[in-house]
């Protein structure tokens, strides 16, 4: 057990923080648990309030440019009201609800490159210090996971993802960002568009699917984007590869290019919308580069090379200890 000292706003000799979450990945919308450690310090000190944040690294568009920066998309006070004597150890075990819409950080266990974590803010006697900062990993709901499953079957390899500061025009978006999963074409497809981004919105009732595809360009024609959006239930029981096969061909068939999508009705028949718009955004890079092989049994079989996409674990790695040294 590591215990962060809060050297900031409550000076040297403070109380130490140490927020453990259980093992294992959560779910949007479940449960995330664990417990807050706090031991005193060379005084008595009034708790007022323990605050989880949850933080993620995000991009953001700024004309020709992209940077990133880190937002927080929903905080919980776990606990406070009570004094910590000095050398005092205490517990505090929390619950607490992840928002639907968390992005996924890992598929089957293989992580993404995406960057979300849980950063606990201990206030002492009118005083704030942000001392602990916890990697935070998110599998998919069943949808999610049968649909990506299904797309890796299809002969869909995964490229990279990423999560872009924005709304989703015409949806029932909650957050300030979204996550796109970029995948390289399945073969079958692979002369009609360069990519293809999924963008998953859940809710309680279910999940908004977004598909963007960056079409090529034909030899009278430059290239575009088409989009199209459909809804699934959580406990929806379908063949799922016909049913995403539908989709791709929908998606890549369309010839409405991505500057032509208002603000109409977003669900057109049956539940399924072709009106879709990112406001603001501009198809972006391959964010953090991952390299994940798409395999027989779904997108996150293998790792190319037998890497753990190292690039992404430094990142991800260089991110909480950065974060920390800035802490302290």
């Amino acid at each position: 057990m590591v215990f962060k000292r809060l050297l900031g706003s409550l000076g040297v000799g403070g109380p130490t923080v140490d927020t453990v979450i259980d093992p294992g990945a959560a779910r949007p919308g479940g449960a995330l648990t664990g417990q807050v450690h706090l031991k005193g310090g060379d005084a008595d000190f009034d708790i007022e309030h323990i605050t989880l944040e949850l933080v993620a690294r995000v991009e953001a568009e700024h004309g020709e440019g992209e940077s990133e920066g880190v937002v927080a998309f929903e905080r919980f006070t776990v606990g406070g009201g009570f004094r910590l004597g000095a050398d005092q150890q205490h517990s505090i075990p929390f619950t607490v609800t992840l928002p639907w819409e968390t992005p996924i950080t890992e598929l089957y266990g293989q992580g993404l490159g995406i960057v979300l974590g849980v950063r606990t803010e201990l206030a002492v006697a009118g005083a704030k210090d942000k001392g602990d900062l916890d990697q935070l990993n998110i599998a998919p709901l069943p949808a999610q996971e049968a649909i990506l499953e299904a797309l890796g079957q299809l002969g869909f390899g995964f490229k990279s993802a990423d999560l872009e500061y924005g709304r989703i025009g015409g949806t029932g978006q909650q957050l300030p960002f979204y996550q796109e999963i970029e995948l390289t074409p399945a073969p079958q497809y692979a002369h009609q568009v360069n990519e293809i981004e999924v963008t998953f919105l859940a809710n309680p009732g279910g999940i908004e699917v977004v598909l963007e595809a960056d079409k090529r360009g034909g030899f009278f024609s430059g290239g575009h984007d088409t989009l199209t959006r459909f809804t699934v239930g959580h406990h929806d029981s379908r063949d799922w590869n016909t049913e995403v096969d539908g989709w791709i061909r929908q998606l890549v068939e369309r010839r409405v290019s991505h500057g032509a999508y208002g603000h109409g009705d977003p669900y057109a028949g049956h539940g399924h919308g072709d009106h879709h718009h990112h406001d603001d955004h501009r198809r972006s890079g391959p964010g953090m580069g991952t390299a994940v092989a798409a395999g027989a049994a779904g997108l996150a079989v293998g790792v190319v090379g037998g890497m753990v996409a190292a690039e992404v674990v430094d990142e991800v790695g260089d991110f909480f200890e950065g974060d920390e040294e800035d802490e302290g």
